[in-house]
C-alpha cells in the first residue's frame, strides 16, 4: 500500500508528487503528518534536508477550506527559503493562492496580491511586519502558524520579530515550529508560542547520504584556489555549488575563478533581492556551471541537478556539513562533495568523520600556479546585466597579466 495513503493523503497529490520523483515519505513526514492532521502543536527537531517542508504543505493545502481565513502562515529566515517553500506548494499540484512576502520586492504588488485573499502566506518577518504596520493585512484568522528553521530566525536576531507578529495571531490556531537545532533559547520562545505541543525527534536518516560520494582534500590556504581551479577542469561538474564562510570570501572567490575563465556566479545577502532570483533562475537554466555562496543564502538553494557540492571554506559545524551536501543526490540522483581541509580546520573536520553515515575518501589534486579554466562555456550566455563584482577585480586583472 503506497505509504503517502496510508497518511490520508489525496490520490491526485499524491499522483503530482510522483512526478517530481517524490514517492515515499521520509522519517519526519510519516510523523508529523498525522499530527498535524489531528491538530496538535507541535515541536519538531529535524534536521536539515529531511523533507520537513513538505510535512506541513501537505495537510495544509489538503484541508482548504472556503472562505476568507488564511489557512497557513509560514515564516522562515531567508528570502530564498521562502521561494523554496513556494516551489515545494506547487509540487502538490492543488490549485491554490499563496502569496510570498519578502524584502527586495515591490511591496505594493504583495500588497495587491494580499487583497485577493490568499489561502497561505510565507513570508520573512521584517517586510511581513512592514505590511502589518500599514494596515493592510488581516492576521487575526490565521488557521496554522508554522515557524521554519526557528534556531536560524533567532540566529539572525529575530526574536521581537516573531513576538510581534504572533501578537497579532488568533490564539486558537495551531501552531508548529521546526528547528534543526534546538538550544535553551529555541526551546523557551517554541514553548512560548505552542499550547500543550508535541515533541517530535527526529534522528539523522544516514541512508540519505548513500547517494553521494564524498571525499576531502589536504590543503594549506595559499594552495586552496590551485587545487580547487584543477578540480573543476579535471571533474567538469553538470552544475556545482562552492561554500565559503564569508560574504568577503565569496567575493574573493567569484572574482578569481571569473579571471580563470570559469563560468561562476556569487550569491550571498549583500546582492540584490532581485538580482539573486535572476541568479538563481539562471543557475537552474543551466547558463553558468558554478555557484558560489554562503550558508545562509545556501539555506534557500533547492535545484535539480546539482551534481557536485566544493567546501572550499569548511563550514564551522557538522550541521552545516549536512545541509551543504545535502544540495546534491537529491530525488534519487548521484552526487559528489569536495571538503578542502586545513591544519587549523582538523578539530571540525574530525566531528564531521564521526558523523553516522559520512564517509570521506582523501583525494589527492596536484595543481599548478595559475591554473585557468579548460571547460567549455555553457551554451545558454549568461546575462550580463547581472553584475554583482567586487571593486577588487581589477587588481586581479593586473596581477594575470603580468
Amino acid at each position: 500500500m503506497d505509504r503517502f495513503k496510508r497518511l490520508k493523503i489525496k490520490n491526485d497529490i499524491i499522483s503530482s508528487l510522483n512526478r517530481y520523483g517524490i514517492k515515499t515519505p521520509t522519517q519526519v513526514q510519516e510523523r508529523v503528518i498525522p499530527l498535524i492532521f489531528d491538530n496538535k502543536d507541535l515541536i519538531v527537531q529535524s534536521p536539515t534536508g529531511s523533507g520537513k517542508t513538505l510535512s506541513y504543505i501537505l495537510p495544509i493545502v489538503q484541508e482548504i477550506k472556503k472562505g476568507e481565513n488564511i489557512e497557513g502562515l509560514i515564516l522562515v529566515p531567508t528570502r530564498e527559503l521562502v521561494l523554496q517553500i513556494e516551489q515545494e506548494i506547487l509540487k502538490t499540484g492543488v490549485d491554490i493562492a499563496v502569496t510570498t512576502i519578502y524584502g527586495g520586492r515591490e511591496i505594493n504588488t504583495q500588497i495587491n496580491e494580499l487583497n485577493k485573499k490568499p489561502k497561505i502566506i510565507v513570508a520573512t518577518t521584517g517586510r511581513l511586519i512592514d505590511i502589518i504596520k500599514r494596515g493592510t493585512i488581516n492576521l487575526s484568522k490565521v488557521e496554522r502558524l508554522i515557524l521554519d528553521e526557528v534556531d536560524q530566525m533567532l540566529f539572525m536576531g529575530f526574536r521581537e520579530d516573531i513576538d510581534f507578529i504572533i501578537s497579532k495571531l488568533n490564539k486558537k490556531r495551531q501552531t508548529i515550529c521546526f528547528s534543526a537545532t534546538i538550544d535553551s533559547q529555541t526551546k523557551k520562545i517554541m514553548y512560548k508560542v505552542t499550547k500543550e505541543p508535541i515533541i517530535v525527534e527526529i534522528t539523522e536518516d544516514t541512508r540519505r547520504f548513500e547517494n553521494i560520494e564524498q571525499f576531502y582534500i589536504e590543503t594549506t590556504d595559499r594552495r586552496k584556489i590551485e587545487q580547487l581551479s584543477t578540480l573543476l577542469n579535471e571533474l567538469n561538474p553538470f552544475l556545482g555549488i562552492i561554500f565559503c564562510r564569508t560574504k568577503v570570501r565569496v567575493d574573493k572567490l567569484e572574482s578569481e575563478l571569473s579571471l580563470r575563465g570559469f563560468s561562476v556566479q556569487k550569491i550571498h545577502s549583500d546582492i540584490p533581492q532581485v538580482k539573486r532570483e535572476k541568479i538563481i533562475k539562471a543557475f537552474k537554466n543551466v547558463e553558468f556551471q558554478f555557484l558560489i555562496a554562503t550558508d545562509v543564502v545556501g539555506r534557500g538553494v533547492d535545484i535539480t541537478g546539482v551534481t557536485h557540492i566544493f567546501n572550499y571554506d569548511i563550514p564551522e559545524d557538522t550541521e552545516s556539513y549536512i545541509h551543504r551536501i545535502g544540495r546534491t543526490g537529491r530525488a534519487g540522483d548521484k552526487g559528489k562533495s569536495y571538503l578542502f581541509v586545513t591544519d587549523k580546520n582538523l578539530d571540525i573536520f574530525n566531528k564531521i568523520q564521526d558523523i553516522e553515515g559520512i564517509d570521506l575518501v582523501k583525494k589527492e589534486v596536484i595543481s599548478e600556479f595559475n591554473t585557468l579554466s579548460t571547460l567549455e562555456l555553457p551554451k545558454k550566455k549568461y546575462n550580463k546585466k547581472i553584475n554583482t563584482r567586487t571593486k577588487n577585480i581589477e587588481e586581479l586583472k593586473n596581477r594575470y597579466r603580468k
